[in-house]
Parts: C-alpha cells; sequence; structure tokens
C-alpha cells in the first residue's frame, strides 16, 4: 500500500508540470492589434491633464500644465486642451491649446501658457478635448 501511494505521489508531481502553457505569438499580437485599436477610438480616455496656475507681475495668468499619455500602446497627436478661467466659481475666460506633437505610449508633454484674463480669476480648470491617434508609432 505504501509503493502504491508513493507511485501515485510521483505520478502526480511529474505528471503535473509537463502541461505548461506555450506562448502564442499569433494570439499576443491580435491582442495587442485589438487593444491599440480600442486605446485609438478613445483618446480622451487615455490622455490625462493637469497643472497648475498663477498670475505673473504683469497681470497675466500662467498655466503650467502636464499631457500624459497612460495608454499602453497607442500615440497620439493634435491635441487640444481647453483651460476655463473661473473667478468666484463663476466662467470668466476660455482659451484653447493646439498641441501637433505626438505624445507616445507612457509619455507626457508639459506646456506653458499666459494669458490675460479679467481682474481677480482664482482659478484654472483643464480638459482635452479631443486627440488624433498616431497610426504608424
Amino acid at each position: 500500500m505504501k509503493h502504491l501511494c508513493l507511485l501515485l505521489s510521483v505520478f502526480l508531481i511529474f505528471g503535473c508540470k509537463g502541461k505548461e502553457k506555450k506562448f502564442n505569438q499569433q494570439n499576443y499580437q491580435e491582442q495587442k492589434i485589438s487593444l491599440a485599436e480600442k486605446e485609438r477610438q478613445s483618446p480622451k480616455i487615455f490622455l490625462k491633464v493637469s497643472g497648475d496656475d498663477h498670475r505673473n507681475l504683469f497681470g497675466k495668468t500662467v498655466y503650467n500644465g502636464k499631457i500624459i499619455n497612460t495608454a499602453s500602446v497607442a500615440a497620439f497627436k493634435e491635441v487640444r486642451v481647453k483651460l476655463l478661467y473661473y473667478k468666484k466659481g463663476a466662467l470668466v475666460a476660455n482659451h484653447e491649446e493646439f498641441f501637433e506633437n505626438a505624445i507616445k505610449p507612457g509619455a507626457s508633454l508639459a506646456f506653458k501658457t499666459k494669458y490675460k484674463t479679467p481682474r481677480g480669476t482664482d482659478s484654472v480648470s483643464s480638459y482635452i478635448m479631443n486627440a488624433k491617434p498616431v497610426l504608424n508609432n
């Protein structure tokens, strides 16, 4: 009986090791293409913009921003960013910025804007309006 248990144990140990999954290169490429297509169709989901603002000595509102591409595969170009300027919670001005340069996956693009805004402008918000995917990245 001991020999039977030992034999079964050896069979189970060595029998299970041989069933490793092999890497399927074709399947991987298909999934990668599928992911890239999903990312290219939704640039606003994968592009994030953030920044901070201050007033300079000349009375202009300076916004130091950064656009980050969180996509895994897709790069984006021709990014349009909308800047909204507020005074005590009310929208007092807005501007649009356009960036032609491609932003690769995982990369970022820093930018700086200066606009004459109404006196008392106390905050700025920003968002991605749209972008175009780079088809050959």
